[in-house]
Parts: structure tokens; C-alpha cells; sequence
């Protein structure tokens, strides 16, 4: 009898059953990224149509969260990172069909941006500031005269963030539950709809709440017809997508997505809102958080089944 003795890794931590090779960073950093985005989208857009001055909380007050979730979204990206003193090598190249270097590209665009942006409203927030050097006011006086191709800049930068976030899953073939171009989409109402949340969080007139619970019980709308959209591709397709589907129909991601993400995360919000534009008293911090905390667990919940679902059985 001739014996062989094989030597696999398949019982490392993270590889078997399912490889995993994406942790809590990613979905966090596209969830804040999402966010930042969805702010900016409403504070370039209002600015735009010369309405700043009746959405503060959009143009004012929101645009504050944005730099904060970008540098956390970004320090959760460079923990994940494995070679994280070569990150620099992702600006020295641009490659248009690769989904990293356009998000590299526009976090290092965007970012500063949305400084710019907070600092050019900080007096709203500390009447009594002054800029410590003369040049800095220089620089707010001439980028006040420009605000409206600022405000461009902005609105198509977090369009191109929004999108990033969804196509950096779908770009991978090898997953069939991201191999799906409505990820893009998806992620992108996702993002405008946590950014208008934020807003409502943020808002100082009961007005401008009432408006963009409007919006975001628009954009829920719109977020539940992708995931209805995106199932239906699932199980007209291959069998390795409509075993990807089943992950979310009957498979051990049933509960939590429906759940926390469709039922908590989009329905009860939708109809909290809805329940608030026809007169009745609801605290709108609380639809407004549940679509924050919907929006936290559709990445975490698709960062994960993504992992799961595979080609080989």
C-alpha cells in the first residue's frame, strides 16, 4: 500500500469553511465613506440651487460629520491594509478600469474638500473665530467667491465615493453575491439616504426636517426597489448567484438582513416618517437613526454573505 501524506492550510483560522479575507474594517470604512458622501451630495446641492440659506442643518451643520467619518473610514482602510507603509503606491499610477484607484483618487480629493468645506463655515458654529494667519483669510475670501464650483467639485466627487463603495464589491468575479452591477446603485441611495438621516439628526428648523424626511423616505423607496431588483437578478441567473440568493432566502443571513436591514433598517423607518408628514408627533431622531443603523448593517451583512458565497462546492 503506498501512502500519501498531504499538507493543506485549509484549517487556518479564516480559510475553511469560507475564506475570509475582509473584516470589520471594510464594511465600516464603506459605511462611513457612504455617509460622508450622502452629507456632501445635500450640502453641494443646496449651495447650487442657492438654497443654503433655508437648509442650514444640509449646508452647514451636516458637512461637520463628513471629514470625521472620512478620516475614521480612512484609518479603518490603512488598518486593513497588510503592506500599510506602501499605501503611497496606490498615487503612483492611475488606472481608469480598476475600482482602488478611483477610490484612492477621489478620497484624496474629496477629503481635503470636505475640510475646506467645514472650515468655511466654522464661524456659524464659533462666532468669535479668527484665523490665526492673514493668508488663511485670503484663502476664505477666495474660495467663498468660487463656492459654487466648490460646491460642483463636491456634489460630483460624493456621486463617484457613493458608487465606489458598491463597485469595490461587485468588481469581484470570484463572489457571485458581489458579482452584481446594482451594488454600485445600491450602496450609492444607500449612502444619500444615511447622509439625509444625518441631516434630520442635525436639522435646527422643523421645516428642513420635514423636507428631507421627504427625500429619504424617497430614497428608501428607491434603496427597497434595488434590493428587490438585485434578488430577482439572483435567481434568473446562474446557479452559483441563486445559491448566493438563497443565502438571504431560507440560509443563515435571512434573519439578520431581513431583519435588521430591510424590517429595522428601511420599512419601520419608511413608516415612521411616513406617520411624521402626516402630522403625527414622532421624535425624528428616531426613524433617522434606525436608517443609520440600516445603512451600518447592509455593508457588514453583504461584506460577509460576500465572503461566503463561492463557485466551488
Amino acid at each position: 500500500m503506498k501512502e500519501e501524506l498531504i499538507i493543506s492550510g485549509r484549517m487556518n483560522p479564516n480559510i475553511d469553511p469560507v475564506l475570509h479575507i475582509w473584516h470589520w474594517q471594510i464594511p465600516l470604512y464603506l459605511f462611513l465613506g457612504g455617509l460622508a458622501a450622502g452629507i456632501l451630495f445635500f450640502a453641494g446641492l443646496y449651495t447650487i440651487l442657492g438654497k443654503g440659506d433655508k437648509y442650514r442643518g444640509a449646508v452647514v451643520y451636516a458637512p461637520f460629520v463628513a471629514p470625521l467619518a472620512l478620516v475614521l473610514g480612512l484609518i479603518a482602510l490603512f488598518l486593513d491594509l497588510k503592506h500599510q507603509l506602501y499605501f503611497w503606491r496606490l498615487y503612483t499610477t492611475i488606472k481608469l478600469e480598476s475600482p482602488m484607484s478611483w477610490g484612492a483618487w477621489t478620497l484624496i480629493a474629496i477629503t481635503p474638500l470636505s475640510f475646506l468645506w467645514a472650515a468655511l463655515n466654522i464661524r456659524e458654529i464659533f462666532p468669535q473665530w479668527k484665523w490665526k494667519f492673514t493668508f488663511l483669510d485670503t484663502l476664505e475670501e477666495f474660495f467663498r467667491r468660487h463656492i459654487i464650483p466648490l460646491a460642483w467639485a463636491l456634489v460630483v466627487l460624493s456621486v463617484i465615493l457613493g458608487i465606489y463603495t458598491g463597485i469595490l464589491f461587485s468588481a469581484f468575479n470570484a463572489r457571485p453575491l458581489w458579482n452584481t452591477s446594482i451594488l454600485g446603485p445600491l450602496f450609492l441611495t444607500s449612502g444619500l439616504s444615511t447622509g439625509a438621516a444625518t441631516i434630520i439628526i442635525l436639522a435646527r428648523s422643523h421645516k428642513e426636517r420635514m423636507m428631507f424626511s421627504r427625500i429619504d423616505l424617497g430614497l428608501i423607496i428607491v434603496e427597497l426597489f434595488f434590493i428587490v431588483h438585485m434578488f430577482m437578478g439572483f435567481l434568473a441567473s446562474t446557479q452559483v448567484q441563486i445559491d448566493a440568493a438563497a443565502l438571504f432566502l431560507g440560509g443563515p443571513y435571512t434573519a439578520p438582513f431581513w431583519v435588521l436591514v430591510v424590517g429595522m433598517g428601511l420599512v419601520l423607518p419608511a413608516i415612521l416618517e411616513a406617520m411624521e408628514l402626516a402630522k403625527f408627533r414622532v421624535p425624528a431622531i428616531i426613524p433617522a437613526s434606525l436608517v443609520i443603523f440600516g445603512g451600518i448593517m447592509l455593508r457588514f451583512i453583504i461584506a460577509n454573505a460576500g465572503q461566503v458565497s463561492r463557485w466551488l462546492y
